[in-house]
């Protein structure tokens, strides 16, 4: 069940959801340092996440599901979201360079089939980042917050998830380490804490970010069938014999 987007509107405009996106920013750039020239795709609710992208992509856009609802975005300029089915994206296939998926993989009551429409529209040199709720992080908690919704996954669980979807996973960052029961307290600690936490205490991160390829598997070319003679000769058939002229009558 997904949260509803006033929802996720309000509380990424809030104090504790500011402190979010930042968190979330170092870690995204780190695996995606470059998008030049590439169309980037938020599915869910990846808004806040996008903008980093948006100044250097060629074209930027923003699918939110129908159970979940959708806002306008960017506040300023052409709108570039769109409210569509998660199951059926109305795009061509291979026609995404990056897509990041952020509060859907963990809401959605059809994963399977989400991800295979992530495949279907992502290229064949493309790349995917899921972002979900890791399971024993102090944000699966707290109801007051998005990740604390649907799903929540360990590292392996998430890998099998998307290994069985046909994607390879690459990279993985964790991310979200300050309780968010306790976010005023240690918010002007956040950037040590991530830095620290990520090495020594990666069991503790809020959420997880893995990076994917698609899979692409060759088709095995079928060999010519070659046509064996008999083995045994088949007769010939007798030609027929011509028909008898009747005698003539004299």
């Amino acid at each position: 069940m997904y949260p509803d987007v006033v929802d996720l509107r309000e509380f990424y405009e809030s104090e504790l959801g500011g402190l979010v996106r930042h968190l979330l920013r170092a870690p995204l750039r780190r695996l995606w340092e470059h998008t030049a020239g590439q169309a980037v795709l938020g599915l869910g609710y990846a808004t806040p996440h996008l903008r980093m992208f948006a100044e250097e992509a060629e074209r930027t856009l923003a699918f939110m599901p129908a159970q979940q609802g959708v806002t306008w975005w960017p506040r300023e300029g052409p709108n570039a979201t769109a409210l569509t089915e998660e199951t059926a994206l109305p795009l061509e296939n291979s026609s995404i360079d990056r897509l990041l998926i952020v509060h859907a993989l963990e809401n959605s009551e059809h994963m399977a089939d989400l991800l295979a429409e992530a495949w279907r529209v992502l290229a064949a040199n493309g790349r995917m980042i899921v972002v979900v709720p890791h399971r024993g992080g102090f944000w699966t908690w707290s109801a007051k917050t998005p990740f604390g919704f649907g799903f929540s996954f360990s590292l392996p669980h998430i890998r099998r998830i998307l290994t069985h979807n046909r994607f390879q996973v690459e990279r993985h960052q964790r991310a979200l380490f300050i309780p968010p029961f306790a976010h005023r307290l240690l918010a002007p600690y956040a950037d040590w804490i991530e830095r620290n936490f990520a090495i020594f205490l990666p069991t503790l991160a809020g959420v997880l970010l893995v990076e994917v390829t698609k899979q692409v598997y060759a088709r095995p070319v079928r060999e010519r069938v070659k046509v064996l003679k008999p083995l045994l000769s088949l007769p010939d058939f007798a030609a027929p014999s011509p028909t008898p002229t009747a005698g003539r009558m004299t």
